[in-house]
């Protein structure tokens, strides 16, 4: 206030402004011995410009922080009102199964029809249900009861085809990493309440190890651009084990701590099922697609069955669209008899372990298996899932894990792990069939690009496949 004084107190003005009692900024003054205190007091009062400057500026920032916290609490009241009406609403207008029924059998034709209830089908029908379209969608089974629920749990970019893409100089594996370290960033923004960002622990036995890994998860840092979810760091030994004790100890130099999504996979494509349904889309389960019909060469809409009670109706469209992963070439067939196969399915088998082989917030990437596959081991709904594997499957309506496959998992995460993994551990298996859209002559499933592959038939069918 004055030099003379030694009586400093503007640096801490602002933080006593904006607490609730102000009052302590006179007794920050008065902090010295009755003389002093006096003395400053009279040299205050004897200014009166000061006295008012202080009066004022103390009682009305106290007014001020009083009636923005008013308008904050009302601000948050009005939220938590238009949040509760808004769920309500959505409640309101999410129609029963029935009334979906009753919708796909009474309108005359509608301007698109999906089939397969999967992430994908389920993508295509919001999104253009929320362009305006009228959409149909029908799923001969459930929503997200195939390989969109068997995932690994993860949003990502893809590490592993980001390392095939510099090693073998592959402008599409690239692209691919781009797009999906793309998706990633809007998948989380748009669903924070299913996904979470998870930190991957990446050990290093050997010393080339580190700096390699290191460089790459780098230059997936950098493709993340802004949908950034972490910086790769590197950790020593001591510090790997304190993250995931679980991890074996022999041999090991360091590790590297990189970033990715995890997301309920399930959840998630039953999200998108309901929100198309908001927003006017006629999606229902258990409707299986019999036959397409035609009219001039043309796809015009599809003859279905409800696999509940029998009864069989046409459903028009001018638009069909196949979206059913693994089976999208029996739909082909019915459009075209010979048509040349596109999916060669690879299955994708995972294991679910106890708790304590993970630490719960922290995930294990193996980056290289004897056979030169990735085996991950992340945290999941209390408990360990690991997994997956990659190879050649007959496509089957409820694939099973075979034994081997589940023996292999073991034995891969067995490596690197400080005890061995019991096959009495295992709680529960599962097994998803990747619709891999590619060249039928290719042998390794697992040196495919996994990119979504978009045709149209001659009749005008749009098939969707792969990922």
């Amino acid at each position: 206030i004055n030099a003379e004084y030694g009586v400093q107190i503007s640096i801490q003005i602002h933080t006593y402004l904006t607490d609730d009692r102000l009052l302590l900024l006179y007794l920050f003054i008065l902090r010295t011995d009755k003389k002093k205190q006096k003395m400053y007091l009279r040299g205050i009062y004897k200014r009166k410009w000061l006295k008012w400057m202080l009066g004022v500026g103390i009682f009305g920032s106290a007014a001020f922080n009083y009636g923005l916290r008013r308008t904050q609490a009302k601000s948050l009241e009005e939220s938590e009102r238009l949040k509760h009406e808004r769920n309500a609403d959505l409640k309101a207008h999410i129609p029963t199964r029935e009334e979906q029924l009753r919708n796909l059998k009474n309108k005359k034709k509608f301007d698109m029809l999906v089939i397969g209830g999967g992430a994908t089908g389920t993508g295509i029908a919001l999104d253009a249900a929320t362009r305006g379209l009228s959409v149909a969608l029908v799923e001969r089974d459930d929503f997200s009861c195939g390989t969109s629920s068997r995932s690994t749990k993860l949003v990502h970019g893809g590490v592993r085809y980001l390392e095939k893409a510099v090693k073998n100089f592959d402008t599409g594996q690239f692209h691919l990493v781009l797009d999906a370290l793309y998706e990633r960033k809007t998948f989380l923004h748009l669903c924070p309440h299913l996904s979470r960002k998870l930190p991957i622990i990446t050990p290093c036995y050997t010393w080339w190890e580190v700096p390699y890994y290191w460089a790459g998860l780098k230059i997936y840092d950098l493709l993340s651009g802004s949908g950034k979810l972490g910086s790769s760091l590197y950790i020593d030994r001591e510090e790997s084990l304190r993250r995931f004790p679980m991890l074996s100890g022999d041999d090991l130099k360091a590790s590297v701590v990189y970033y990715d999504g995890q997301m309920n996979d399930s959840r998630v494509n039953v999200s998108l099922a309901l929100t198309a349904g908001v927003h006017g889309a006629v999606v229902c389960n258990h409707v299986e697609v019999v036959t397409l019909l035609k009219e001039n060469n043309t796809v015009t809409g599809a003859t279905v069955k409800d696999t509940i009670n029998g009864e069989i109706w046409d459903v028009n469209a001018q638009v069909v669209v196949n979206a059913t992963g693994p089976f999208s070439d029996s739909i082909r067939k019915m459009d075209e008899p010979n048509t040349v196969n596109i999916i060669n399915p690879s299955s994708g088998v995972h294991i679910v372990l106890p708790d304590y082989y993970s630490p719960e917030g922290m995930g294990l990437i193996i980056p290289k298996t004897k056979d030169g596959r990735v085996v991950f081991m992340l945290p999941w709904e209390g408990k360990t899932i690991a997994g997956t594997t990659d190879s050649s499957v007959e496509i089957t309506t409820n694939p099973s894990p075979h034994e081997n496959e589940i023996q292999f998992i073991l034995d891969s995460i067995s490596d690197y792990l400080a005890v061995q993994v019991r096959r009495q551990d295992v709680l529960s298996a599962w097994s998803g069939i990747r619709p891999l859209a590619i060249d039928p002559k290719a042998k390794d499933t697992a040196s495919i690009s996994r990119d979504h592959v978009v045709t149209v038939s001659d009749s005008g069918l749009i098939t969707v496949a792969g990922k």
